[in-house]
């Protein structure tokens, strides 16, 4: 079940980092490096962290092929994707909430402790969307107001939660990437984000 979680994040990732390609004007090329990126990169980051090399992402083929499928499924239909932001969002919330849910789920059976695990979930929910901005030359979405990184901490968290008490799995991996894709998208939907620093008071020369 986590391959196939696993595989549902990486799609999820690679069409929503091939549509920032597409909307930033890249060749066919660029959108699928972008895709390919955004899809895998968490899980790369996940196991570097685990000490799992290669890391799994890049090793096995079919991560790479589902985000290069979908990569390229966006640059083709991109008209019609571009109709249904809505749907693109809701991609991204899910490829957090599996990843975060995932990313801890395997950190617990490599023998991670669980304040570890909750990190390494997190970390690998945002990894991707991370290196996306960065090719993209934008500010990573995570350091913005917006709600991204909690929610994944949240679902990992259960995820850490549902193992220390003895859920059955998959019991955990479920409550906790529903409860963060539903906080993310509850947080875009409303416009819920974390408090900024105020602004200081300019000094009078």
């Amino acid at each position: 079940m986590l391959t196939a979680l696993d595989l549902i994040g990486t799609a999820a990732f690679a069409a929503s980092g091939a549509s920032i390609g597409v909307y930033k004007r890249l060749d066919l090329f660029g959108v699928c490096v972008v895709g390919i990126t955004t899809g895998i990169g968490g899980g790369i980051v996940r196991d570097l962290l685990l000490g799992v090399t290669p890391p799994v992402s890049m090793d096995r083929w079919q991560n790479i092929t589902v985000a290069l499928v979908f990569s390229l499924a966006v640059f083709v239909f991109h008209p019609a994707v571009d109709r249904i932001k809505g749907a693109v969002l809701v991609l991204d919330a899910l490829g957090m909430g599996v990843f975060a849910t995932t990313g801890a789920s395997t950190a617990l059976v490599l023998g991670a402790n669980w304040w570890a695990a909750v990190i390494i979930g997190a970390t690998t929910a945002i990894g991707g969307g991370v290196l996306r901005d960065v090719l993209v030359n934008e500010m990573p979405l995570v350091l913005r107001r917006d709600l991204y990184a909690t929610p994944a901490l949240v679902g990992a968290g259960l995820v850490v939660g549902a193992h220390a008490i003895g859920l059955p799995f998959p019991w955990g991996l479920v409550i906790g990437t529903v409860t963060a894709t539903t906080l993310r998208l509850l947080a875009l939907a409303r416009g819920w984000n974390l408090p900024t620093a105020p602004h200081w008071p300019e000094r009078a020369d």
